[in-house]
């Protein structure tokens, strides 16, 4: 009686265990240290589990005791790994086909540049290849943004820049935001003294505000990363960025250093930010990694986002994963959006 009592009690907390890693979000975890970051690289976590049941049947061929414990324990591991596949699956694991872009539509370029490792020229080549309506350039300095405006001014797309740094905090990095001129005229606000005001905790966002009203808020984001001691300032960027496009026309973009598994619970009529929804999701890309880049796409974890409200509509995006020697651990995302007449 008693070992079957503990053999319940084992294949119970191995079934919560595995819950937790999979679908966090079930008992509100998603946003919780370990949970977490359990929950980022799903495919790996489907091979871990389906080395753990390999593993637990072996066990069981020569612990004749110990069997129906592990078996359990080994199909509920499985099932575990199918269920985290078939989430990647739902969100799509590439497919980068644009429709044919319209005058109005607006082109978003993402790139966390490691503090400008690839170099201004390769960031802005790529800008100029894709035709980048608006670049959001995490952990990126005024020097590098300048340099990029500047070498896509010469291409012809004209485009204003603003970078916003937090000299308060030491562990920060700036964060630069280029807007194309046809988007028209945009602001930034500072602190009286001119500096930076404090957006997302820890590291700096940037929300520019058009003085077109007919012209979306701009938003280059990027939390900090969900590290055990910082967690609660994770969380509180992610509800800054939810924050800002809880109304209005807003487009989106960004380190968000999490998941679309992280964001449950922020989105509000069928947004995964506020009333964002997210373009990698919305085009069958959602399951393609974008850090680290010494992983392949399928195996990382897609924590760099264009997101946008219901305003715009994602007719296309893609990871672009032939930058991957270019020197940032992060892979740029593209996306193009139309209007909806929203």
């Amino acid at each position: 009686m008693i070992r079957r009592l503990v053999a319940l009690v084992l294949v119970l907390a191995a079934a919560a265990v595995l819950l937790i890693a999979v679908w966090p979000q079930a008992l509100d975890l998603q946003r919780s240290w370990p949970a977490a970051q359990a929950v980022s690289f799903r495919v790996v976590g489907a091979g871990v589990a389906v080395v753990v049941a390999v593993v637990l049947v072996v066990i069981g061929l020569f612990a004749r005791r110990i069997r129906s414990v592990t078996a359990s324990v080994a199909v509920l591991a499985l099932v575990a790994a199918a269920v985290s596949a078939g989430v990647l699956a739902s969100r799509g694991i590439g497919r980068d086909d644009f429709t044919d872009a319209l005058d109005t539509d607006v082109t978003v370029l993402s790139w966390n540049t490691l503090g400008g490792a690839p170099g201004a020229p390769t960031v802005a080549e790529l800008a100029v290849e894709v035709g980048a309506d608006v670049v959001a350039l995490p952990e990126t300095d005024a020097e590098t943004a300048k340099a990029i405006s500047d070498a896509m001014n010469a291409a012809g797309l004209p485009m204003a820049w603003f970078t916003s740094s937090y000299d308060d905090v030491p562990t920060a990095k700036p964060t630069s935001l280029l807007v194309s001129t046809a988007l028209g005229e945009y602001t930034v606000a500072t602190e009286d003294d001119g500096t930076s005001v404090t957006t997302t905790p820890g590291m700096p966002s940037i929300i520019a505000t058009p003085v077109d009203e007919a012209s979306p808020v701009i938003v280059a984001a990027h939390p900090v990363a969900p590290l055990r001691e910082a967690m609660e300032p994770w969380r509180a960027g992610l509800d800054v960025l939810a924050d800002a496009c809880a109304s209005g026309n807003v487009v989106m973009a960004g380190d968000f250093n999490a998941t679309i598994d992280h964001m449950a619970g922020l989105g509000t009529a069928g947004g995964a930010l506020g009333t964002c929804r997210d373009a990698a999701v919305g085009t069958a890309n959602g399951g393609v990694g974008t850090w680290p880049t010494d992983l392949s796409p399928l195996l990382g974890t897609p924590i760099d986002h264009v997101l946008a409200s219901r305003h715009w509509l994602a007719t296309g995006f893609r990871v672009v994963t032939d930058l991957d020697e270019a020197g940032s651990d992060h892979r740029p995302v593209v996306a193009q959006l139309s209007r909806t007449g929203a």
